[in-house]
């Protein structure tokens, strides 16, 4: 019988890289669930009197650069390199606040569009959880997003030795930063390392494809739940996701071509898969039907994702 196991943020469950060395901070078995919450990426919570409380990873003697706050790692009995995790995101629930920032620093965006030497501009959302919405003032005009909530980090370790930055994504997953991966989807990620060693954290409350700025709405999550499952029928090289907009296959690469041609290639092997076609018929398929979109250029390398719509008699 499957379990629930919950964690509380603390220094003791919190790291900021990724490695097959990282002892994790608990152990349990294929189809069991975890609930947590998180911080934002501050490495802090607000509280609304404005009292900040303040983390640190466990690990930071052996990280020798800045990494998202990310819960785990947790051990999956059985899990072994070659299979897959399933990660089924039951439910995610944002914390009362989020922010943003643009500007201020040198990178290929902000140099594009001429706001590198700007002073950096903070905004602060209000999240309202009974209308679904951000919202925040910018001089005399509010501004409201609709709530998309879901986590920017989840992964299984690396196979490779040392200790990973959680920046870039990567085979394994990370910092993918889809927002289509919402209440709902189901992430599929390799395993590399014995027992997974499965991390998230990276609470979103909303973000359009790109993130331009190099953030989405940064919340603090108050509330996820994720079942974890070990799968040896599924053999991939890559993450891939079944979600309320369709399946969704992933490309990473400092290139932006090579991203694409990564995540267009998995989407036609996963067409082949599921409808049993040749790859010639699959790539005449997917031009008519599938989507691609700049998932974010921000996170050293970029990111593709090829959606497959959920379509109505699509095949019958």
């Amino acid at each position: 019988m499957s379990e629930t196991y919950k964690v509380k943020t603390s220094n003791q469950h919190l790291h900021a890289s990724f490695s097959k060395e990282h002892h994790p901070i608990l152990t349990i078995r294929s189809g069991d669930s975890i609930e947590f919450d998180t911080i934002d990426i501050g490495w802090g919570v607000t509280h609304e009197d404005g009292e900040r409380t303040r983390f640190e990873s466990r690990e930071k003697e052996l990280e020798k650069e800045w990494g998202h706050p990310i819960v785990g790692p947790f051990y999956i009995e059985n899990a072994k390199p070659g299979m897959t995790l399933e990660v089924k995101i039951n439910e995610l629930k944002t914390g009362w606040y989020g922010w943003n920032c643009a500007g201020g620093k040198s990178n290929w965006q902000n140099n594009i569009l001429g706001i590198s030497e700007q002073p950096e501009v903070t905004i602060n959302w209000e999240i309202d959880e009974e209308s679904k919405t951000a919202r925040s003032r910018i001089k005399d005009q509010v501004f409201s997003i609709p709530l998309r909530p879901f986590l920017g980090v989840m992964s299984t370790a690396p196979s490779e030795a040392g200790v990973h930055s959680t920046i870039p994504p990567r085979y394994c997953g990370g910092n993918i930063d889809c927002k289509e991966l919402v209440e709902g989807s189901t992430l599929y990620l390799p395993i590399a390392v014995e027992g997974a060693l499965f991390s998230a954290g990276d609470g979103h409350a909303a973000q359009g494809d790109g993130e331009v700025s190099g953030q989405a709405i940064e919340s603090p999550f108050d509330h996820v739940n994720l079942t974890l499952t070990v799968r040896e029928d599924i053999k991939l090289k890559m993450p891939r996701a079944n979600t309320p907009s369709g399946w969704i296959t992933f490309g990473f690469d400092e290139d932006l071509n090579k991203a694409t041609a990564t995540a267009l290639t998995e989407m036609i092997e996963l067409i082949q898969e599921i409808y049993h076609i040749d790859k010639t018929e699959a790539v005449a398929l997917a031009s008519v039907s599938v989507d691609l979109k700049i998932t974010q250029i921000v996170n050293r390398v970029k990111g593709v994702h090829a959606i497959l719509p959920h379509y109505d008699n699509f095949s019958s």
